[in-house]
Parts: structure tokens; C-alpha cells; sequence
């Protein structure tokens, strides 16, 4: 065996070897991005399994509230919607006017002394107020693990592994600027 054949043999072999490295930490990120996906999702479901309940308890006190209370139903689908179908851009848009539906509702809330003091309404405000702020700490995570796996996958020489395979970019999970908007109090109770 010459010298020559050695060296591209234990060149082809480093090659090799860099284009594994390479593929696996793809294939990492990519999961990542599915593991922060399903982490999120475990919150979207536990919280629309307790919007339906919070809206039959604030029915029994807020009669002239259904147009409010129904906006939070009907957004309530179609975060469901969107979240079965997988679509972050649709989910990101789903949320947001759900989020604003429940700071409505809760808004209004303040109106109703004996809704306030229902201990039904209280468990089910802290609790879903808590699955709000999971949700946003685990968006926060499933953004950075889309962001890691999408500049990974335009970076040279991942980009050729990633065109080769087949690697797609991931969305970010974004909601649209009404979620980050005050409520407006004057619009609530004017």
C-alpha cells in the first residue's frame, strides 16, 4: 500500500467521520425543537381543559358577559385548531386573541365581588394565570431551540449535510403585538 492511498484513506476516514459528527448534532437540534414543541404542548392542553370550566363558573355570575365569554371559547378553538394541526404561525396568532379574550375576562372579573370570592374562580384564575407563565417560559425555550437549529442548519459546511438531508427550518413561535399591549381599561369598562 503506498503512501499516497493511506493518506486519502485516513483522510476519507476524517471526512467520514466530520460528516457524522456534523449530521448528529442536526439530528440533535432537531429533536430539541421537538422536545421544546411537546413541552409547550403539554401546557396548551392542560390549560383547554380548564378554560371551559372557568367559563361555566363565570356564567353563573356574569350574565351580561357572554359576548366576552364566548370570545373565550371561540379563541379556545382555535389555539386547539392550530395546535392539532401543527401550524406555529396560526397557534402564535390563536394565542394572542386568546390572551386578550382572558385579560378581558378577567378584567370584567373585578366587576363581580361574588365571582371574585368564589373559590371555584380563584383556583381556576391562579391556575391557568400559572399555565400562562409556563407557557411563556417554555415559548422562550422552544425560540431558542428553533433559533440554534436554524442558524445551525444555514451554516457552512452544516448546510450541505442539512441540504443533502433534507433538514427544514423550524418557526418561531411568536404572538402578535395585542398579547403585549396593555389592556385598555377605559375600552373594558367605558
Amino acid at each position: 500500500m503506498s503512501l499516497t492511498t493511506v493518506i486519502v484513506l485516513v483522510s476519507g476516514f476524517f471526512i467520514a467521520a466530520y460528516a457524522v459528527i456534523l449530521y448528529n448534532g442536526l439530528v440533535r437540534l432537531k429533536h430539541g425543537v421537538g422536545k421544546a414543541w411537546a413541552n409547550i404542548d403539554v401546557l396548551l392542553r392542560q390549560r383547554h381543559e380548564e378554560l371551559p370550566k372557568l367559563v361555566e363558573t363565570c356564567k353563573q355570575y356574569m350574565q351580561h358577559e357572554r359576548n366576552t365569554l364566548e370570545q373565550v371559547i371561540r379563541a379556545r378553538g382555535e389555539v386547539a385548531s392550530a395546535r392539532e394541526l401543527g401550524d406555529i404561525g396560526s397557534l402564535g396568532r390563536a394565542e394572542t386573541g386568546l390572551r386578550s379574550s382572558l385579560g378581558r375576562l378577567f378584567a370584567l372579573a373585578e366587576n363581580y365581588p361574588q365571582l371574585k370570592a368564589d373559590s371555584s374562580f380563584a383556583h381556576l384564575q391562579q391556575r391557568i394565570s400559572g399555565l400562562e407563565s409556563g407557557i411563556a417560559d417554555r415559548r422562550e425555550l422552544y425560540n431558542e431551540a428553533v433559533n440554534l437549529n436554524n442558524v445551525r442548519i444555514e451554516q457552512f459546511p452544516d448546510v450541505l449535510l442539512a441540504r443533502l438531508f433534507g433538514f427544514k427550518p423550524a418557526s418561531l413561535l411568536e404572538f402578535g403585538e395585542a398579547e403585549k399591549a396593555d389592556v385598555n381599561l377605559k375600552t373594558l369598562f367605558g
